[in-house]
């Protein structure tokens, strides 16, 4: 018999009352974030497509599609699986990939950009460019571009539908947070009066591996390495612009909706990547997001 739980009360006597989802090596572990919790989606050994939360190197499977666990309620059916013996998936499939750009000035100023914006520059990225963690970033042909950069970021998860959100309840409407990569072709940037074609090549948005939930934003280190070589080492705190107003602002453009995903922008020393480059991304309290380069 399943067993329900309401509230954040997962898994039962099975889970401890808190998971953090921590980075190794460049990072240490904030023992202040004790109700985080790590939700991943994944591809079983049957091909079968799961939620579950993780604790350690264990996962426990979930019964719900990602709605139902957002609002709260999740049925633990029994079954644990070892983390690595299952393909990891993107952490969830939004309606739309919301992008907010030139949010940390280094960013802005190295990418001829405006810095200390008082509105978000605005993009979309498709469905199509997501990757999980592991996947390959496919270089476009050299004649539709010669200049694929990485952008690390921190991006937030909507929980719950919203439009006209007020600043102060912003927050609310907030899942979790995952670790982003906004591919981008940059030439492609320099030149076009709008962004879709630089930022919307298939797999242009690595996402994952997971989402925790229960943490601080506003204060996130990411770290970003190519060929294990640290090009990007900003912070959350460092933005122009605050999250809450962020989640706000869009809102009055569009509604948006439980599994929604916002990319909060990229601190500087965003670079060049070739064919046979490893990228990383790692978030404080929140993880690794690995691709390869071809």
């Amino acid at each position: 018999m399943e067993k329900e739980y309401h509230e954040g009360m997962l898994a039962g006597e099975h889970l401890a009352a808190s998971c953090v989802g921590t980075a190794e090596g460049t990072i240490a572990e904030d023992t202040t974030a004790t109700e985080s919790k790590r939700i991943v989606r994944y591809q079983d050994s049957d091909g079968n497509i799961h939620y579950g939360i993780i604790e350690g190197e264990t996962i426990f499977q979930l019964a719900n599609e990602f709605a139902e666990i957002a609002a709260g309620t999740c049925s633990y059916e029994g079954t644990e699986v070892a983390l690595g013996d299952v393909k990891i998936l993107i952490p969830v499939e939004p309606s739309k990939i919301v992008n907010f750009g030139w949010t940390f000035a280094g960013h802005a100023k190295e990418t001829g950009g405006t810095a200390n914006l008082k509105e978000p520059f605005l993009f979309l990225k498709p469905q199509s460019a997501l990757i999980a963690d592991k996947e390959t970033i496919c270089l476009p042909p050299i004649d539709l571009t010669n200049k694929v950069e990485l952008e690390g970021e921190v991006a937030l998860v909507i929980g719950k539908s919203g439009r006209n959100i007020p600043e102060e309840e912003a927050l609310s409407y907030v899942f979790g947070y995952t670790v982003f990569n906004d591919v981008t072709a940059r030439d492609l940037t320099k030149t076009d009066p709008q962004f879709t074609r630089g930022k919307g090549f298939d797999t242009f948005g690595p996402i994952g591996p997971w989402v925790v939930t229960g943490i601080d934003p506003t204060h996130l280190r990411i770290v970003t390495t190519l060929n294990e070589k640290v090009v990007q080492d900003g912070n959350t705190s460092e933005m122009s612009l605050s999250i809450p107003f962020l989640i706000s602002w869009v809102s009055k453009i569009m509604t948006l909706e439980p599994g929604d995903v916002l990319a909060l922008g990229s601190p500087s020393g965003t670079c060049p990547m070739k064919s046979g480059d490893v990228v990383t991304v790692e978030v404080e309290n929140i993880g690794k997001l690995t691709n390869y380069v071809k």
